[in-house]
């Protein structure tokens, strides 16, 4: 089956469930929620994969080196101290050893720079400015001492799709946080779940849904041209998994909700750490889930 088809074969299911959610909500005269145990945990039960999905080797995954197709991320720095606002400072050279100042904008953003520790815990996401010496900067914070894996993702113009990483080094003691399996979220007073089923190596519909207080989110406003923003980190070696939405970009003016549908692809099965941002009342809140994927 072609890319084409699978992803065909995606839309329309997630158009099922959707409309059959929907459909319920609509009978009752008001939006669906899922109810969810306050336990808030639930473990994704192991399924046999399909013959046709074969995971994608583990080297074809993102993040893993500072090189790709000739392209090099170098920072200016490698340890910040924990607990002070600094400034993480960066290049990307082109093949020609040139530094990258042009790029396309993909997510409402000419690059997105995401941080997170080695336990994968801590996730930021931020959004460095280049300036004229060639450099990308942005301001940082890490929370404490530890490993952080640093991630440029960017499209340099006329250049392939690129997600570039390395460490970051913070002074101090670190204790690494154990994550149960949990596909729901708790943050500020909203219950986010995450559902679908995730095959390695192949395109797969997973789609959240937001609450709040126990009422459903049916206002969530546009956020780096989509309705939310999903990450997706194999925890054995933080490699970068993507995830993406189909649907046209929203306008400015435009709101959604309570659900937001995505396509993650994962190289490989094993573990997976998934960062949900999403942006309501003007603030952004960012929900995390835990899955044992394959």
């Amino acid at each position: 089956m072609d890319t084409v088809a699978r992803l065909a074969g995606c839309a329309a299911a997630l158009a099922l469930v959707f409309g059959a959610a929907f459909g319920v909500g609509a009978a009752v005269g008001e939006a669906p929620v899922v109810p969810v145990p306050a336990a808030q945990e639930h473990v994704d039960e192991e399924e046999p994969v399909p013959a046709g999905a074969a995971p994608v080797p583990p080297d074809a995954a993102d993040g893993l080196s500072a090189t790709a197709d000739g392209y090099t991320l170098a920072p200016a720095v490698d340890t910040l101290a924990p607990g002070r606002r600094g400034e993480y400072a960066f290049t990307v050279t082109r093949p020609d050893g040139g530094p990258v100042t042009a790029v396309d904008v993909v997510h409402g953003d000419p690059v997105h720079l995401v941080v997170v520790r080695r336990d994968a815990a801590g996730f930021q996401h931020l959004h460095p400015e280049v300036g004229p010496d060639g450099v990308w900067r942005a301001p940082l914070t890490l929370p404490a001492g530890g490993i952080y894996r640093v991630y440029a993702d960017l499209v340099p113009t006329g250049g392939p799709a690129l997600v570039l990483g390395t460490d970051l080094f913070a002074p101090g003691d670190f204790t690494p946080i154990p994550f149960g399996p949990s596909r729901v979220a708790q943050v500020d007073g909203y219950q986010v779940r995450l559902d679908g089923r995730i095959v390695p190596g192949e395109p797969s519909p997973v789609f959240a849904t937001v609450s709040l207080d126990g009422a459903p989110v049916t206002d969530l406003q546009p956020y780096h041209g989509a309705f939310g923003h999903l990450v997706a980190l194999r925890r054995a070696d933080l490699a970068y998994a993507h995830a993406r939405t189909d649907a046209p970009a929203p306008a400015a003016g435009d709101r959604a909700g309570p659900g937001i549908a995505f396509v993650a692809e994962v190289p490989s099965a094993g573990g997976y750490r998934l960062f949900l941002e999403f942006r309501h009342d003007g603030a952004v809140r960012t929900a995390e889930f835990t899955l044992d994927v394959g």
